[in-house]
């Protein structure tokens, strides 16, 4: 198991590293992620709502504002709006038209989060569990996570074995549906921004 968790963190590591050159750093039918780089800050055919997260201080703007983020605050711009933005971040564009979204076999809300924004197709949400801390079991549809803190995860998902996580920071990755328990048996606070999206 060693083995393994120390493999899966350089694998983490190394996507990390990647990700800080600017480029593209996950893509599917869903949405599109850049690290330091942002294709639809010009909107255009291809994009739609994209929610920037910003990994260190970040200036953005937009319709004549200037907005200031500091680590783990977003900012979202609705389709068809533009915007100019600098600093370290990582814009995630949500496709217009995807396909029909994944959702988990049974809704349950996940408590002990803080909801950032609301839309129709998705919502935006700071993941928190304090270390010792247990969510209880919960439900999630598919979505972008991106890892703002480092600790460790052990999680009971339905119908599986156990699973054990390591939450690197500026590891972005999209997740399936998923019905499951979550401790963090970290030492320090779970802390991930999520774009979670709404089944229809």
């Amino acid at each position: 198991m060693r083995r393994f968790r120390l493999l899966l963190l350089t694998v983490l590591v190394a996507a990390f590293t990647a990700a800080e050159d600017g480029t593209l750093v996950l893509d599917n039918d869903y949405a599109a992620v850049h690290r330091n780089a942002a294709p639809c800050a010009e909107a255009g055919p291809g994009c739609g709502d994209r929610v920037v997260v910003a990994f260190g201080e970040v200036k953005i703007v937009a319709g004549g504002s200037t907005v200031e983020l500091d680590y783990a605050e977003v900012f979202v711009a609705a389709a068809g709006t533009s915007y100019e933005v600098e600093g370290d971040f990582a814009e995630v564009n949500l496709k217009p038209d995807p396909p029909t979204v994944e959702g988990p076999a049974v809704a349950i809300p996940a408590g002990k989060n803080e909801r950032l924004h609301d839309a129709e197709d998705y919502f935006v949400f700071e993941e928190r569990l304090e270390p010792g801390d247990i969510r209880e079991r919960h439900s999630h549809a598919q979505r972008v996570v991106l890892v703002m803190g480092a600790t460790e995860l052990q999680q009971w998902p339905d119908g599986a074995d156990e699973v054990f996580k390591t939450q690197v920071p500026g590891t972005i990755k999209f997740n399936p549906p998923v019905v499951h328990i979550v401790r963090n048996i970290g030492d320090a606070p779970l802390r991930n921004i999520v774009i979670e999206l709404i089944p229809r």
